[in-house]
This record gives C-alpha cells, sequence and structure tokens, in this order.
C-alpha cells in the first residue's frame, strides 16, 4: 500500500523516513519528491508498505508526529489525477 507524507521538513532523508516507518512493518520503497529543475525536496514523499494492515498502523501510529521539527501530514496515497490536456481550456474556441 502506497502512502503520502506531507509536511516534510526539506532536511529529512530517505533513512530516516525509513527507520520511522519500519516500526510498523515491512517498507518496500522509499520516495522523497524533488523538484525536477532544482533537484531540492518538494516537502512531501511516499512510503509504500508492505501490507495494507502495516501501511494502516503506520498511518494511525505517525500522522501528527513530528519529525525534524514538523508535524507529519500521512495518509493514504490517492491515484494520480489523470488530466488529456495539461494547457487548460481544452480546445474550445469562444464564439462571438
Amino acid at each position: 500500500m502506497n502512502i503520502y507524507i506531507g509536511n516534510l521538513s526539506f532536511d529529512t532523508t530517505e533513512d530516516q523516513l525509513r527507520q520511522a516507518f519500519e516500526g510498523f512493518g515491512e517498507v518496500s520503497t522509499v520516495n522523497i519528491i524533488t523538484d525536477k529543475y532544482s533537484g531540492e525536496p518538494r516537502g512531501f514523499a511516499f512510503v509504500e508498505m508492505s501490507t495494507k494492515d502495516e501501511a494502516i498502523a503506520a498511518i494511525s501510529g505517525l500522522n501528527g508526529q513530528e519529525l525534524n521539527g514538523r508535524a507529519l501530514n500521512v495518509n493514504e496515497a490517492r491515484p494520480r489525477a489523470q488530466s488529456g490536456n495539461r494547457g487548460g481550456g481544452g480546445n474550445y474556441r469562444k464564439s462571438y
């Protein structure tokens, strides 16, 4: 199960996140999201746990807990919304 972690300190490392979540079960992956241009952390990450039960335990155990001076926002990751058009407005023309 994939877990979203928000309000993450920019100083937090993947190892620190892994250690925090391993207290609730087996961690499959840890991915701190970075800006594609600067490479700087964007303040959120995703952690994948081996089982749903472990993930639920981690969410309830870590949501609101402090890590590196920041209260974590931890919940189940939602699938990314699929948008076929990123230009906004679509292929519409105004008719006068």
